[in-house]
């Protein structure tokens, strides 16, 4: 009974993550889903990712947390579209649905956007199941969470367009691998394009910004 109900439960998530795609589609507007485990740097990463972006990218933000406004809050001087979702008033699910995030998405009411950033709640298990209705998947992973995180958590590397690795400034001070971690990284998921950046320094943030700007043409 409880696995037809999860089957039920992600079926008719499928089908809302379907029509907000081609939702966002239709308006020519790119989503990106952020998962990573807590304290990784998502919302560091995307304000680095604000403060260097160039006037063609116009974005707007749907983050995840199970209560408080914090993130979302850490981003206003941005002057961005931004919406918090959260999740303790539905039982305090750790990953977002589509549902959920097209509510929000209909909440911005902003015709110009053409990137949503979509920071999902951190975990490397929950959010992975759950299609976000986003176009990319990105997984971040921070250098002091060392290497074996892919063959631990591996569906969110099997889902995920792109490994990005953060913290690279501590690559030097911490007993850290990449080669390993890029490694058990493509065992997972051989497809898998990676980049290696700070959200500190802003080191690597050119690959970034120019990898968003790629999906945007591909969608």
């Amino acid at each position: 009974m409880e696995e037809k109900i999860l089957k039920d439960i992600l079926s008719s998530n499928d089908r809302a993550a379907r029509s907000l795609r081609e939702e966002l589609t239709r308006n020519n507007i790119t989503a990106i889903n952020l998962m990573s485990s807590p304290g990784s740097g998502k919302t560091s990463l995307l304000e680095k990712t604000l403060s260097l972006i160039t006037p063609d990218i116009k974005p707007a933000v749907i983050q995840g947390d199970i209560t408080t406004s914090l993130d979302v809050d850490r981003l206003s001087s941005f002057k961005v579209p931004s919406i918090a979702i959260n999740t303790a008033p539905s039982g305090g699910e750790c990953h977002l649905e589509a549902g959920w995030i097209n509510d929000a998405y209909d909440r911005l009411d902003s015709p110009d956007i053409n990137i949503l950033f979509i920071e999902n709640i951190g975990n490397l298990v929950c959010p992975a199941e759950f299609d976000t209705g986003a176009h990319k998947n990105v997984v971040l992973i921070s250098v002091p969470e060392g290497e074996d995180k892919p063959l631990k958590y591996p569906l969110a590397f099997k889902k995920a367009d792109l490994m990005i690795v953060n913290k690279s400034d501590l690559i030097e001070v911490l007993d850290f691998n990449l080669n390993s971690l890029i490694e058990n990284a493509m065992k997972i998921n051989p497809s898998l394009k990676h980049m290696v950046l700070s959200a500190r320094t802003g080191s690597g943030f050119d690959s970034w910004i120019n990898w968003i700007k790629e999906g945007m043409e591909d969608d």
